[in-house]
C-alpha cells in the first residue's frame, strides 16, 4: 500500500491538541509549514533501507528519528498517510504539566566538569588527533501523573513561538517512547535542487537583562573560541555536500541567532543539486552526525563520546520527513536536541544538553552551558532549572 500525501491550508486540528486516538505518530511543525504522518505501511529500524526505498520508489515518503549513532536502530516509518499543511501549530490550549521532578542527574555535575576537563586536557596534548568533541549530560525526570508527550510539544511551542516543535513515535526502533522537542537547528532542508542547512555551534546563555544579554550576544560574537569551533562544523558540511551539488554558498563568518535561553552562531547554506533525485534523508545521513553534535573528526569523537557517556539514543539525532526521489525528495530533518524522550507509561522521561569541547574550553563555563540548554525542556515541564 502506498503512502498518501496531500496538502491543505486549513485543518480542524490547527491549534488544538487531537485526541489521543486521533495523535499522529509524527509532527514537525516549522515557522512556515507543519508535516504530520498517520498510521503506517512499513516501519524501518534502518536509515540505509528507509533511503533505498524511497529512491527505487516503493514508500512514497519516510518519517521519523534517526539515531545519535547511525549504526543504531532508527525509528522510522512510511506513514500511510502524510499530511503537509503551510502555517505553523500554533496551541491554543494545553493542559497543565503534572507535577515532574528531577529525579537523577546523569553524570552527576561534578563528574561531567571532570569529563570536560579531561577532554580539553587530551585536545591540548601535542600531535592530538581529535580537534572537537561534544559531551553530554541528561536529567531523569519523573511525573506525580502521566507525562503527555503532546502537553509536552504544546508547551514547548507556547515557549518558544519561533521554535521548531516536533513529536515522533520510536516505537519502529523498539523503544516504548516517544521523542519530544523544540530545536532550533536545522541538519538539511531540501526543496527541488535547493539544499539548505544552518548548523549552530558556539552558544551563550541568554539574560534576562537586556543590557547584559547584548553584552553576552556581542562577546560570543568576537569569541576566537567560539568562532574556531564553529568553524568545523561549517567545514565538514560544506565538505559533506560538495559531491552533491553543482553550486555552494558558504558564508564567510557566521550570524549571532537567538533563542528564549540561548544566543548561538549560526552559518546559512545553500546549494543547488547536480541531481534533485536524492531525497532529503540522502542529504541527511550524508552530513549526519555534523562536529556541532559529534565533533572531529567525527569518528575519533564518537569513539569518545561513546567511551564515556551513556548512550544517547535519539538526543542528538536527527528528526524528520522526506518524500520519494520520484517526487523530488523534498523534506526537511531537524537536530535532536532541545529533546526530552518520554516513556510510553508517561512516569518518566529523560532529557539532555551538552556542549563543543575544543582545547580552549573552561570546564565550569561548559557546565553553566548545559543548564542554560536544559531550560527550554524543563521551563516547559515546570521545573526551575537551576542546580541541574
Amino acid at each position: 500500500m502506498s503512502t498518501t500525501t496531500h496538502r491543505t491550508d486549513g485543518e480542524p486540528l490547527a491549534g488544538d491538541i487531537p485526541a489521543p486516538r486521533e495523535r499522529p505518530g509524527f509532527l514537525l511543525c516549522r515557522n512556515d509549514y507543519r508535516v504530520r504522518g498517520h498510521g503506517w505501511t512499513q516501519r524501518f529500524d534502518d536509515a540505509s533501507a528507509a533511503a533505498d526505498a524511497l529512491r527505487a520508489g516503493t514508500v512514497d515518503a519516510v518519517v521519523g528519528a534517526l539515531p545519535f549513532d547511525v549504526r543504531d536502530r532508527s525509528a522510522l516509518i512510511a506513514p500511510h498517510v502524510l499530511q503537509v499543511h503551510d502555517g505553523p501549530w500554533t496551541p491554543v490550549a494545553h493542559s497543565p504539566m503534572p507535577p515532574v521532578r528531577v529525579d537523577a542527574l546523569n553524570p552527576p555535575i561534578d563528574v561531567h566538569r571532570r569529563r570536560v576537563a579531561a577532554a580539553v586536557a587530551a585536545l591540548g596534548e601535542p600531535g592530538a588527533q581529535l580537534a572537537k568533541v561534544v559531551l553530554a549530560r541528561s536529567i531523569v525526570l519523573r511525573g506525580d501523573r502521566r507525562i503527555d508527550p503532546w502537553n509536552l510539544a504544546a508547551a514547548l511551542r507556547t515557549g518558544d513561538p519561533h521554535g521548531s516543535v516536533f513529536v515522533a513515535d520510536l516505537a519502529p526502533s523498539g523503544r516504548a517512547s516517544t521523542l519530544v522537542g523544540a530545536s532550533p537547528e536545522v541538519l538539511v532542508r531540501k526543496r527541488g535542487r535547493t539544499v539548505s542547512c544552518r548548523p549552530l555551534a558556539g552558544s551563550a546563555a541568554r539574560s534576562t537583562d537586556p543590557a547584559v544579554d547584548a553584552q553576552r550576544r556581542r562577546t560570543l560574537a568576537a569569541s576566537a573560541k567560539d568562532r574556531a569551533e564553529h568553524r568545523f562544523v561549517v567545514e565538514a558540511i560544506a565538505d559533506a555536500l560538495s559531491p552533491f551539488c553543482r553550486t555552494l554558498e558558504v558564508p564567510a563568518a557566521p550570524e549571532v541567532m537567538a533563542t528564549p535561553a540561548m544566543w548561538h552562531l549560526g552559518t546559512p547554506i545553500r546549494g543547488e543539486l547536480a541531481d534533485s533525485a536524492s531525497s532529503a534523508l540522502d542529504l541527511a545521513l550524508t552530513v549526519h552526525p555534523t562536529p556541532a553534535i559529534c565533533g572531529t573528526p567525527t569518528a575519533q569523537a564518537r569513539d569518545h563520546i561513546l567511551s564515556t557517556e551513556e548512550p544517547r539514543g535519539f538526543y542528538a539525532g536527527a528528526v524528520g520527513w522526506a518524500r520519494a526521489g520520484v517526487d523530488g525528495g523534498d523534506g526537511e530533518w531537524m537536530v535532536a536536541i532541545r529533546c526530552a524522550e518520554v516513556h510510553a507509561d508517561g512516569r518518566s522521561a529523560r532529557t539532555w544538553a551538552g556542549g563543543g569541547i575544543v582545547a580552549a574550553s573552561d570546564p565550569d563555563d561548559e557546565v553553566a552551558e548545559t543548564e542554560a540548554k536544559l531550560a527550554t525542556v524543563l521551563r516547559a515541564m515546570g521545573i526551575d532549572s537551576g542546580d541541574v
